[in-house]
């Protein structure tokens, strides 16, 4: 029988190798999808590619499997990071969903003037990138981080990557990017969008690109899609 469940696990994988899965696991497994002891199923780290391997008998606190064959080799997202203000909970979910289908190497959420969410959960945000990687068929899970001040960050900002900032003031210029190789991340701002100081801020900073999505201004969500999109079509994995 040909393995269509992915799972995401925390193990080394190589031939032969004894993997241990979680009680979640192996009770979505064995409970909810009703594998027994010699179904196949997919698993990845994020380190070692994604293999086949066959489900052993399971107990009280979890499961082995088997790996029997290495299916694909680790492919690693282009280096752009996503940066974004958090916004309402499902929402939010969906910018973390959405980065990591479309190809991003790390997540940061920023606090901003304007954010409407004080804090997340990042250990929730963490759990939905992994569903996310588990589900599109990628072999590498981008991490996310904290939630951090949009100055801190950009105070401790590596020199040579490129930022691109998300300015709804460019509403109705030419969405496009230039092509310009090497690391890349992209600012979206809240729903309230940047203060005037915060814009002064980021114009004034050498390395950062203001970017139009088009003729409208795109809600946080959607932007995140769009500008992602932008930057694959040019600079990423997609040509």
């Amino acid at each position: 029988m040909d393995a269509k469940i992915r799972l995401h696990v925390d193990h080394a994988l190589a031939l032969g190798q004894a993997v241990p899965l979680s009680q979640a696991q192996a009770h979505y497994l064995t409970g909810v999808m009703r594998l027994g002891p010699g179904a196949a199923v997919l698993l990845f780290n994020g380190r070692d590619g994604e293999w086949r391997a066959v489900l052993g008998p399971a107990g009280r606190r979890g499961a082995v499997a088997i790996c029997e064959g290495q299916t694909r080799p680790l492919v690693l997202p282009p280096d752009l990071w996503l940066l974004f203000a958090p916004i309402k909970k499902a929402r939010t979910d969906f910018i973390v969903e959405k980065a990591v289908e479309l190809g991003v190497a790390r997540i940061l959420p920023v606090q901003t003037r304007h954010t409407n969410s004080e804090r997340i959960r990042q250990d929730r945000l963490q759990a939905h990138a992994v569903e996310a990687a588990e589900q599109c068929g990628a072999t590498f899970v981008p991490e996310v981080a904290e939630l951090a001040p949009l100055d801190r960050v950009l105070e401790g900002w590596p020199i040579g990557r490129q930022l691109y900032w998300c300015d709804e003031g460019a509403a109705g210029q030419p969405a496009t990017i230039a092509p310009i190789p090497g690391p890349a991340a992209i600012l979206i701002g809240p729903e309230g969008g940047f203060s005037p100081d915060e814009a002064q801020r980021l114009r004034a900073r050498p390395g950062v690109v203001a970017l139009s999505l088009g003729p409208r201004i795109l809600r946080a969500d959607t932007a995140a899609v769009a500008a992602i999109t932008l930057w694959q079509a040019s600079n990423g994995d997609w040509r």
